[in-house]
């Protein structure tokens, strides 16, 4: 999900910039705005590497496939929802049920939600990020290959994610689906520039923090689900942080694969997605109305605890433990070593500058409070950001 990015470098790491009170509204929400410009690179995957993608086809068919359900064992949107094949009354009552639990949700939580739904109905343009890399491509449509085998039923499994949210949020009749729409088309229309080159080495590095961003994100609202009492929602949040997590380790054991077989150049490849910073798939989300929607979104998501510096940091700390970075030393070569030392001291120095960051914060004072922004998606209504 959302994603620390150029406030970092700009407002944290240089203290000779003033925090006026118009960034000091926005607060440690800021970091999560939208991403740098990345320089207009395409295909940086050289040619000979291409056959480590070929020589891991056997190992993707045996370890990397598993990891996707087979549809009979898949949950469905109507699993949750009510059952509109019941009598009238019936599902009547089903509705008002839910449109009860949903009463006693905020409007910022639902703003929260529509986010997450959005990002997730955007998935034709992860399919086509992914069909962009080098290599492992679905290069007909219907492939045989491992890799296109995975990307099509990877996105057959997200598929439900935004229909089931949507149908959710549509019952619940707390937003107004009209501009949640448009937004949709909105983003689907201008698509993503993640900085990921063509190149799946860069494309899977963003892939294996993506999705544990987002886990955390959809496990983030379930928990708040549960404390306003709407524990349906909360299972529905819970399912699609499961899946998250489940395509998470399929990502993350690809790195670790080309950490073994490839492991300067992984390394690298992890700096380098490090550097540029994980942007959110939604970052050129617009409605329309609000130029800044990604960005008000994302001080919401923060200032609820959905997805915040905090949980950015903790992912790359995860990350470097579970490909064991720190103990990497074999087939680096200098700018590898000088690469591992990057990724593995950056969570600390995320906390750090975070830290001073909310200390200036502190002492300029904070009086005049958060922003309130008006959102299209709970018709107008004003959130605080």
């Amino acid at each position: 999900m959302q994603a620390c990015n150029t406030f970092i470098s700009r407002h944290v790491a240089n203290p000779m910039v003033r925090i006026t009170p118009q960034k000091r509204q926005l607060r440690v929400a800021a970091v999560l705005v939208a991403p740098q410009i990345h320089r207009n690179v395409t295909h940086s995957l050289p040619p000979e590497k291409v056959e480590v993608f070929k020589s891991l086809e056997g190992w993707a068919k045996e370890s990397l496939l598993p990891l996707l359900k087979p549809v009979e064992d898949c949950w469905q949107p109507t699993d949750f929802l009510p059952d509109s094949s019941k009598p009238t009354d019936e599902f009547e009552e089903e509705v008002r049920a839910l449109r009860e639990r949903t009463a006693g949700l905020s409007d910022e939580y639902f703003v929260v939600l529509v986010g997450d739904m959005i990002t997730e109905e955007a998935l034709p343009t992860y399919q086509t990020m992914i069909n962009t890399l080098d290599g492992v491509r679905d290069e007909t449509g219907a492939s045989s290959s491992p890799w296109a085998v995975w990307t099509r039923t990877w996105t057959a499994e997200e598929n439900r994610h935004g229909d089931l949210l949507g149908k959710y949020l549509y019952l619940s009749g707390r937003v107004d689906m009209r501009m949640v729409e448009k937004t949709v088309q909105y983003l689907i229309g201008s698509g993503m520039d993640p900085g990921t080159e063509n190149n799946p080495y860069l494309g899977f590095v963003y892939t294996s923090f993506q999705e544990r961003a987002t886990a955390v994100s959809h496990g983030n609202t379930a928990k708040l689900a549960v404390e306003a009492g709407d524990l349906i929602l909360a299972r529905v949040c819970g399912k699609i942080a499961a899946d998250e997590k489940r395509h998470e380790r399929a990502y993350a054991a690809i790195i670790e694969q080309l950490l073994y077989l490839d492991t300067d150049s992984a390394m690298l490849a992890i700096a380098d997605m490090m550097r540029k910073k994980i942007t959110m798939p939604a970052h050129l989300m617009q409605d329309g109305k609000d130029p800044k929607l990604f960005e008000h979104y994302s001080s919401v998501a923060q200032r609820l605890g959905i997805y915040t510096v905090k949980d950015y940091a903790d992912i790359v700390e995860h990350l470097v433990k579970l490909w064991r970075l720190e103990h990497l030393q074999d087939g680096l070569s200098g700018e590898g070593r000088r690469a591992r030392d990057y990724v593995c001291g950056l969570p600390e120095r995320m906390r750090r500058m975070q830290e001073k960051f909310e200390d200036r914060a502190r002492k300029t004072g904070d009086s005049d409070g958060p922003n309130a922004v008006r959102f299209s998606w709970v018709f107008g209504r004003e959130i605080k950001v």
